[in-house]
């Protein structure tokens, strides 16, 4: 029998069953593993509970805007006349608001305003450009303003590695898809959650001994 070690690595596959594919390795999904919560104080562990709270409630907005912003898109690439293009729009539009209005009226301020992040989170984009893009400008700058007087901003970015709330927002989302309390759907914005986690551990600057 040949010994194996006299083999390259290049030799040795993985079949998968009913699979006529053969690969030199599995791809698997990112696995975190979680510390325990450690708070400050009382006050900082009662904060969190409510951000969490917030955040699981206004996550599965986020994550269908995001959706129907990626149909829209992928739609309009099939449609060449402008004419056409606004037509639809329009009625995506409706559709959207049809579906979000109602239960977004319900929302608190801060619950708003997690919601403005979250979408960004998910598109990249702000919910300013969002609405600038399907309406007229007019519209966003009175959106804006009107957001702005029950203290929202709809132009508010979801930044972790600078905003430790925002990290905060981050890792109640990766614990919530590792135990199943929400459906994945990955930021397509550039950070790295383990080096977030690694720089917030102490908690924001100052706030530590």
């Amino acid at each position: 029998m040949d010994s194996i070690a006299n083999d390259s690595i290049e030799d040795y596959y993985i079949r998968f069953e009913r699979d006529s594919i053969l690969m030199s390795s599995i791809e698997l999904e990112e696995v975190y593993i979680f510390g325990e919560l450690d708070f400050a104080s009382r006050e900082d562990k009662l904060r969190y509970y409510i951000l969490r709270r917030k955040t699981l409630k206004v996550y599965p907005y986020a994550k269908l805007a995001a959706e129907r912003l990626v149909e829209l898109n992928d739609s309009l690439k099939h449609i060449k006349k402008r004419r056409h293009q606004r037509r639809y729009t329009r009625k995506v539009q409706k559709y959207i608001e049809g579906e979000f209005s109602e239960e977004l009226k319900k929302l608190t301020r801060t619950e708003g305003q997690i919601l403005v992040k979250l979408i960004h989170r998910q598109t990249g984009t702000t919910a300013f450009d969002l609405v600038k893009d399907l309406r007229n400008g007019w519209r966003a700058f009175w959106y804006n303003t009107t957001a702005s007087l029950f203290k929202i901003s709809l132009k508010e970015e979801f930044r972790p590695v600078e905003v430790h709330e925002d990290y905060l927002i981050e890792d109640i989302l990766q614990r919530a898809f590792a135990a199943n309390r929400l459906e994945r759907q990955k930021s397509v914005l550039d950070y790295d959650y383990a080096q977030l986690s690694n720089k917030w551990k102490n908690g924001p600057p100052g706030t530590r001994n």
